[in-house]
C-alpha cells in the first residue's frame, strides 16, 4: 500500500473544486451522488473515469450536459473494468517509453452498478483484477437493475419483492441470498477491498477508504451500498437514515481487507462497530420492498435474515481478532 495522504477536513471539502457537480437527474434521495461526490473529492490527483451503463451514467450525462468535472468515458454494462484497465496500460506504456503527454499523477477509476458489476461486468472486472492493473473499481450497489425497471440482480437480498421476483400469494419474493462480492474480490488478491456506505456518521470512513484506494499501487475494489428510495420504496428524505440503520444492524458491515504480496496474507479490519447493534427487522421495516415479510407465513425469512447477519458479523470479528 502506498503512502496515504492526510484526510481532508470539512473546510477543505467545502472549498475545493467540485468534481461531481449538482444538476444531475438522479432520483430525489438517491445515494449515488453522495457516494461519488465524496469519493472523487477525496483526492486532488487527476482522474480518468470509466462509467458502466446504469443509473449513475444515464442520470449524470444527459446530452448536452454532464456532472463530471474529470476525464470521463461511458462504456457498456459489461466492460467498465476492461476500458479503464486498457487506459491504465496505455498510460503506463507511454510513460515507460518516455512519450507520456502528462507528468502529473493520474488515478484510474471505474464506476458501475451492481447489475454491471455483480452480473454483466464481472468477467472484465475479474480479469482486470487478476492482471494486477493499478485501478479502483467502485460498485454503487443498490441491489437491483434500478435503471431498467427494478429487476433482481445477484446482489438482491432474499425476500425482496422486485419486478422479476415479485412477492405474492405463492412467493415471498427473491429466493436467493445476496452474493458476497467483497469476499470474491478479496480472493483475487486485490491490494484493497472494502465496503462503504453514505451517511452522516460514515463520511470519514468513506473518505479514508477512498484515500487508501487512491494510494494503492494495484487493483482496488470498493462496494458502496447505495439505498434506492425508488425501488426500495421509502421516503426520499430518509435515505441517510436507511443507510445508518443498514450499518448499525450489521446488514452492511463497514470493513476492509488488505492483501500483502510479501507476506502472502490478508488483514481484515472492521472500520465501524455499532455502539448498539440494531435488530435486522428495524432495517427491513423501513422499506416497502420487504413489507410482506411481516406476514405470519413469512416470519421464517425474517428469522433467516437475522441468523445470517449475525453469523456474518461474528465471522468478520473472528477474522479481525485472528489478524487474517
Amino acid at each position: 500500500m502506498g503512502e496515504v495522504k492526510q484526510i481532508k477536513n470539512l473546510k477543505d471539502f467545502s472549498t475545493s473544486i467540485e468534481r461531481f457537480q449538482g444538476g444531475h437527474r438522479l432520483c430525489p434521495g438517491c445515494s449515488h451522488g453522495v457516494i461519488v461526490r465524496e469519493f472523487i473529492n477525496a483526492t486532488d490527483d487527476e482522474l480518468c473515469v470509466s462509467n458502466a451503463t446504469g443509473c449513475l451514467e444515464v442520470c449524470s450525462t444527459i446530452y448536452p450536459f454532464t456532472s463530471w468535472n474529470v476525464s470521463w468515458v461511458h462504456v457498456g454494462f459489461e466492460n467498465a473494468a476492461a476500458a479503464i484497465s486498457g487506459v491504465e496500460a496505455m498510460h503506463t506504456s507511454l510513460k515507460n517509453q518516455g512519450k507520456s503527454y502528462n507528468d502529473k499523477e493520474i488515478k484510474f477509476l471505474a464506476f458501475g452498478g451492481d447489475g454491471g458489476t455483480y452480473d454483466i461486468g464481472f468477467q472484465s472486472l475479474s480479469g482486470a483484477a487478476e492482471r494486477g492493473h493499478r485501478f479502483i473499481y467502485v460498485c454503487v450497489d443498490n441491489e437491483g437493475y434500478m435503471n431498467t425497471g427494478g429487476q433482481r440482480s445477484s446482489s438482491t437480498p432474499i425476500g425482496s419483492s422486485t419486478t422479476t421476483s415479485p412477492a405474492g400469494k405463492i412467493s415471498y419474493g427473491e429466493k436467493k441470498h445476496k452474493k458476497d462480492l467483497v469476499a470474491i474480490m478479496a480472493a483475487h488478491k486485490c491490494e484493497l477491498v472494502a465496503q462503504i456506505a453514505p451517511g452522516h456518521k460514515f463520511w470519514k470512513d468513506l473518505v479514508t477508504k477512498a484515500q487508501r484506494a487512491f494510494a494503492a499501487n494495484g487493483p482496488v475494489f470498493i462496494n458502496a451500498m447505495s439505498p434506492c428510495p425508488t425501488e426500495w420504496k421509502f421516503d426520499p428524505a430518509l435515505s441517510m437514515q436507511v443507510s445508518e440503520v443498514m450499518v448499525d444492524s450489521c446488514v452492511c458491515p463497514l470493513y476492509q481487507i488488505e492483501h500483502n504480496d510479501d507476506e502472502y496474507g490478508y488483514k481484515l479490519t472492521i472500520t465501524y462497530e455499532p455502539k448498539h447493534k440494531l435488530p435486522v427487522k428495524e432495517y427491513i421495516a423501513l422499506q416497502g420492498r420487504f413489507k410482506h415479510l411481516f406476514k405470519p407465513e413469512n416470519a421464517h425469512i425474517l428469522e433467516l435474515w437475522q441468523k445470517n447477519v449475525d453469523a456474518q458479523w461474528d465471522y468478520l470479528r473472528r477474522r479481525q481478532d485472528a489478524g487474517v
